[in-house]
């Protein structure tokens, strides 16, 4: 991914930055109470190469000690997803995406074409009440999703043949068998009571008989590992799969004989297995990531205190609510006071911003736009529309860099695990699939993430700024969708070719 001189050498301080124009004041105009709030918060958000090289090597620790019989904070589960597709799988099957937001069923053929596939799908919403309510009432709601879904492209269920399904569940969960999955936590705001510890497997399928649903579940995979195997479906020098989203995480294929924690079942050693980092919980002891007193907050007011810790730094369930802190803290606990004299009773109610909102700002501000005053102009009416909320021109400098410095932490946060990966894999050169909606539409995430990429791992400079970086963060293809429905495929395969290893239910694979 080219980045551009001015980007990898961005400076450190507010004062130093270019101006947008002196049309829209100077930092001059800021007043001085202001300013020293920004320097404050560029302290506080401010991650530099050698700190970012600190954190990726805690995470390379981390991430072997998670593959250890002693494990650690980073759970690396392993996935029983025992080979990369070759690009000539074949057949029909079901996906189903249990997302934060929605819930999303497709049909994937996997045609006669090398690494072509074709889809249906269809998106259905995650009502907020089902993430806190019964478990019974969310496995119901999903089997009734997977009917319509089939009634409408197959007509008449009574007479169809049992699909093959690859479900992407996508929360923290450990599998001791590929079609098995026991939940450790919830995250992406569900919080229902009895799932926890518990396989949430027979939940589902109990749901799907209840309702006569012609599925028969092939696998149970994350939306990470989906990433990982629908991305090197089309590109053989996918290594990483990565997802920037409302959470965050990666997978990526390890040897058998790296993972002690497996020893027991005398695997032959240089077979692959992918491996579920869920490394979200990096850091969870707070060792090296550089907390400020929002993140002590997010994680202090979380349903989970104390998990998380690397997620609620760089997802974007969580940067939309860092800012709104810092907005609610300038204004009440500063001698700046910003919004003085404003009801801001809006931007008080928690996690009523999010990343979105963010991502406005910055690219309202984007150095190539057109009429810089216009955009800040466009920033403070999105304050008034959503917040009821009129900045001055020094506070819409202070949001703009605000955001700014929020949005930089999180991608240069997320470089750190990429490196680590990469360092411990031995990977000088590959390609990383990243999927998720900070990557796909934060501005500057990805230039922001390779330019921290290139510190941490010392690449010369370019002679070429169109050369690719040796290590590449490329968007990923559909790992929800199509690679849920490659791991099925895989899982069947080797099932016809006897190795049975971490299949719970043969039945399934007849």
């Amino acid at each position: 991914m080219a980045t551009s001189q001015a980007e990898r050498a961005r400076p450190l301080h507010f004062h130093a930055l270019p101006l947008l124009t002196m049309d829209v004041g100077s930092f001059a105009d800021v007043p001085q109470d202001l300013l020293k709030e920004i320097e404050t918060l560029e302290g506080l958000f401010t991650t530099d190469t050698e700190k970012l090289k600190q954190i990726t090597e805690q995470f390379e620790k981390e991430l072997t000690k998670g593959l250890s019989v002693e494990g650690g904070s980073i759970p690396m589960n392993p996935t029983w997803v025992m080979s990369y597709p070759t690009g000539y799988e074949t057949g029909t099957y079901l996906a189903l995406d249990m997302g934060g937001t929605n819930l999303r069923v497709c049909q994937i053929t996997l045609t006669e074409a090398k690494s072509e596939f074709d889809i249906i799908q269809s998106k259905y919403r995650m009502p907020e009440e089902l993430k806190t309510g019964e478990a019974d009432e969310l496995w119901e709601y999903i089997a009734d999703c997977l009917m319509q879904f089939l009634e409408t492209h197959h007509g008449d269920t009574s007479k169809l043949e049992k699909l093959p399904l690859g479900f992407t569940f996508s929360y923290p969960a450990t599998q001791n068998y590929v079609d098995e999955g026991i939940l450790q936590r919830w995250t992406k705001g569900f919080d229902i009571a009895g799932v926890e510890g518990h396989n949430v497997v027979p939940m589902f399928e109990a749901a799907l008989a209840a309702r006569g649903v012609p599925i028969k579940l092939s696998a149970l995979i994350n939306d990470t590992t989906g990433t990982l195997i629908a991305s090197a479906y089309t590109d053989t020098k996918m290594k990483i799969g990565c997802i920037f989203g409302t959470g965050c995480n990666a997978a990526y294929m390890e040897d058998c004989g790296s993972i002690p924690k497996l020893a027991h079942l005398n695997l032959p050693p240089e077979t692959p297995m992918a491996i579920n980092c869920e490394w979200g919980a990096f850091d969870n002891e707070h060792k090296v990531l550089p907390r400020t007193p929002y993140d002590v907050t997010i994680d202090k007011d979380s349903p989970r205190p104390g998990q998380q810790a690397f997620e609620k730094m760089i997802a974007g369930l969580y940067l939309g609510e860092i800012f709104r802190l810092v907005m609610v803290d300038l204004h009440d606990n500063r001698d700046t006071h910003i919004f003085a004299n404003q009801d801001i009773s809006k931007l008080r109610k928690a996690y009523s911003l999010d990343s979105s909102f963010l991502s406005a700002i910055e690219e309202f501000v984007l150095p190539s736009a057109p009429d810089p005053f216009e955009n800040l102009s466009e920033t403070a009416e999105l304050f008034q529309n959503k917040l009821d909320i009129r900045p001055s021109l020094p506070e819409l400098e202070l949001i703009r860099r605000t955001a700014e410095l929020i949005g930089t932490r999180a991608a240069r946060l997320s470089a750190c695990g990429v490196a680590a990966i990469s360092k411990k894999k031995g990977y000088e050169t590959c390609h990383v699939g990243a999927d998720g909606s900070v990557f796909n539409k934060y501005p500057q995430f990805k230039a922001r993430g390779a330019a921290a990429l290139r510190e941490i791992l010392d690449w010369p400079e370019k002679s070429d700024p169109k050369e690719d970086d040796p290590i590449e963060i490329l968007a990923a293809e559909d790992g929800s969708g199509v690679g849920a429905a490659l791991i099925a495929a895989l899982t069947l395969q080797r099932v016809k070719d006897g190795n049975m290893h971490g299949i719970l239910h043969p039945e399934n694979f007849v």
